[in-house]
């Protein structure tokens, strides 16, 4: 395994570890022989891949909320964990018109509770905090964001996480500049992948219209977004965790994304998942009074490729590929453990870097 040799024995502390991202991000670090903590609530949809992954049986696992400051110390004096990513939030932006309070309350003050566990505990000597590529302003220019760009996210979700990037900003530029630990946010774009069973995301809507034998329905068929398989940003991330953690000089803030080529409409991304599925009817139905969403979203990654050298490895077509694939085993009862060791193994062996 990549990286095997620098994670190997070491106690890395995953938030938001039963979700989709963290429970494919935990499965990468368990092959890599790391010693792994996990911190979040219950897996937020049934079925999902947490419990297919089989992780539960191969790391210590805290079933707790992020904005519980006092449970989240707790973890992080037993652990005394040396890498932490953060990926616990309220992940969807339509989920944060209905929940704006909560979204808010997840998204901000969940980091700021991580942060500050940073601060007090100088076990920690690399923390990633995982945003979005929605932390921009966004005015739907057909411009690809660059890092430097102004932070301003138009919905709940959107906002939360610019929200979270300052209070990085500020809890780095404040106490981590004058500590011992490397420190940078991972702006990613939209990830698909085998287990993803979340409400109002186009592959997992596809998914179950496929399996169900219904039309795949698609309510933004214009809308661009950077989309990548899972395991682009999650490489990214431990690449990034291990390189500032070996030279703080690393550190900083990085979009996570395709290249340029990979940067489609929700309609084609539709239209090949259906033809490598084997059969599909794609329906386009834009909603009516919907809430508001970028309909134009792409990721300058070229600050990512001229520090670390990195590469997408994966294209779209491969990304979906691997995604059918997934899905055929789970539809067939197959082994899910299995299935994703055998697609990490297949990733990492193709790596650029």
């Amino acid at each position: 395994m990549v990286f095997e040799d620098f994670y190997k024995g070491k106690t890395v502390l995953v938030t938001g570890h039963t979700g989709f991202k963290g429970s494919w991000l935990c499965k990468m670090l368990v092959m890599m022989s790391a010693k792994v903590v996990g911190y979040s609530l219950e897996p937020p949809t049934e079925p999902n891949l947490y419990e297919l992954s089989g992780i539960d049986n191969e790391i210590t696992s805290y079933i707790a909320d992020i904005r519980n400051a006092d449970k989240l110390k707790a973890v992080f004096e037993k652990h005394q964990p040396q890498i932490v990513f953060h990926l616990a939030a309220q992940p969807l932006v339509r989920d944060s018109y209905e929940m704006p309070v909560y979204t808010y309350d997840t998204n901000v003050m969940g980091t700021v509770n991580v942060c500050e566990c940073v601060r007090l505990f100088p076990c920690v000597k690399s923390f990633l905090n995982v945003t979005t590529d929605k932390v921009y302003e966004n005015e739907d220019l057909s411009v690809s964001f660059t890092e430097d760009m102004k932070l301003d996210g138009f919905d709940p979700y959107s906002n939360s996480k610019s929200c979270s990037e300052l209070v990085t900003h500020s809890y780095k530029k404040s106490f981590f500049d004058n500590m011992d630990v490397a420190v940078s946010t991972a702006r990613a774009g939209n990830v698909i992948g085998g287990g993803d069973f979340a409400k109002d995301r186009l592959v997992p809507d596809c998914v179950r219209a496929v399996l169900s034998g219904q039309e795949i329905i698609i309510r933004n068929p214009a809308s661009i977004r950077p989309f990548q398989h899972v395991l682009e940003p999650l490489y990214v991330y431990l690449l990034i965790a291990k390189k500032q953690f070996e030279d703080k000089r690393f550190q900083g803030y990085y979009n996570v994304g395709p290249d340029e080529a990979d940067c489609i409409s929700a309609g084609e991304l539709a239209d090949i998942f259906c033809r490598l599925w084997g059969g599909a009817n794609v329906v386009n139905k834009p909603e009516i009074n919907a809430v508001h969403e970028a309909s134009y979203l792409k990721l300058d990654t070229n600050k990512l490729k001229n520090t670390f050298g990195w590469s997408p490895v994966w294209n779209i077509e491969t990304a979906l590929q691997k995604v059918v694939e997934w899905v055929k085993v789970y539809e067939q009862g197959g082994s899910i453990p299995s299935v994703m060791e055998k697609q990490i193994t297949d990733f990492t062996e193709n790596i650029n870097v």
